[in-house]
């Protein structure tokens, strides 16, 4: 209650007429199709539908035959998205599980697919070979807090052959007893060796290693109610297991948190490689490792930003690109944008997903879509 109650004084301090519009804007969005004309990318960019039947679409992975795997959060199911002949659209998708606790992460290898619930990691074994027939789902490993609050998690298999499983902080902001929460957790396919890769992280929901160097970089949300334009959401570089990223300390580079950053110093913590907008949700992101789009673009990161919900203007729903020059972060730049419009957003960006042929495929789960974005000259 103490939720909703904060999201209504925050709206209710927006002027009048810009309340309106938002109510009638998120009326309309509810139930409207992807308005594709409204993105604006840079020139030689170009979007298109890739599907418009995936309800909920969160987290991607592809899979060894071509296949599209689909988490969501709040729907229960998995999707399995069969591209059309030539690629450039969804042919077919397939419900392949559903009644699931979030199921928000997937994660493709050796020709199973694993999908993390709030608490455990399941596994579908040959699973694109029986796609109409889904076998039942193996436990991998169900020890993991059932914590709803960040409970949702996204999955990775790591170049060490690992799977990295993240556990969000049970809160906005607090000190938690149990060393999970607010981690980065990793553990062999079989969910044997469960260990922590790295603590103070309060909720990533998206990671990628470096093609180049193979260490971690991951994005994460800061917390609520520091004010409209406080604290930075965070990219962060993770080069070795036991580093600590700050949470509850301390948020972005230097904003301690005033009730727990007392006394606490920045250079206990490892500070993010980039700071990224206040409260833009940034969730899923890649390395561009295509060949399809410019030289430029070539090993440096997209990030889908989900878009606030807490913020008198709102900020995000778009896809951003930080710029990486000697294996550090140097711009935060605007890639794509208009899912957000006066009268509210129409869609919100989830993951981002490299295609075999170059293409960038885009989730959005308040549009159920997944598009395609390309590069020609």
């Amino acid at each position: 209650m103490r939720v909703i109650g904060a999201r209504l004084v925050t709206f209710l301090r927006r002027p009048p007429l810009l309340c309106l519009l938002l109510v009638l804007g998120a009326a309309a969005g509810a139930s409207a199709e992807p308005r594709l004309d409204e993105i604006t990318l840079p020139p030689g960019f170009s979007i298109e539908l890739y599907s418009a039947t995936v309800p909920g679409a969160r987290s991607m992975a592809l899979g060894a035959k071509g296949t599209l795997f689909v988490g969501t959060r709040w729907e229960g199911k998995v999707y399995a998205v069969v591209p059309a002949e030539g690629g450039r659209r969804a042919g077919q998708v397939i419900t392949i599980a559903s009644g699931l606790n979030r199921p928000n992460g997937v994660a493709f290898r050796d020709g199973a697919l694993y999908v993390a619930e709030i608490n455990r990691v399941v596994r579908f074994d040959r699973i694109e070979e029986r796609l109409a027939n889904p076998p039942a789902p193996v436990v991998v490993n169900d020890s993991f807090p059932t914590e709803t609050h960040h409970g949702w998690k996204f999955i990775r298999f790591g170049p060490d052959g690992r799977l990295y499983v993240p556990v969000g902080a049970p809160c906005n902001v607090c000190e938690s007893r149990d060393p999970r929460f607010a981690s980065i957790m990793r553990m062999d396919p079989n969910g044997k060796n469960l260990e922590i890769f790295a603590s103070g992280v309060r909720n990533t929901v998206g990671f990628d290693w470096h093609p180049q160097t193979g260490e971690l970089w991951f994005t994460d949300n800061g917390r609520d109610w520091l004010g409209e334009n406080r604290p930075p959401d965070e990219l962060n570089r993770a080069p070795a297991r036991g580093l600590h990223f700050g949470f509850p300390y301390l948020h972005g580079s230097a904003i301690p948190d005033p009730k727990f950053g007392k006394g606490r110093r920045k250079e206990e913590f490892v500070s993010p490689e980039q700071e990224l907008g206040p409260h833009v949700a940034s969730l899923g992101m890649r390395f561009y490792t295509g060949s399809m789009f410019p030289e430029a673009y070539r090993n440096q990161i997209f990030i889908a930003e989900h878009g606030s919900w807490n913020r008198n203007d709102p900020l995000g729903y778009r896809i951003t690109l930080v710029r990486l020059k000697d294996n550090r972060a140097v711009s935060y730049e605007v890639f794509a944008e208009g899912w957000l419009q006066l009268l509210g957003a129409w869609g919100r960006p989830v993951d981002v997903q490299v295609m075999p042929d170059g293409s960038l495929l885009v989730s959005d789960d308040k549009a159920g879509a997944i598009y395609r974005i390309t590069y020609r000259k």
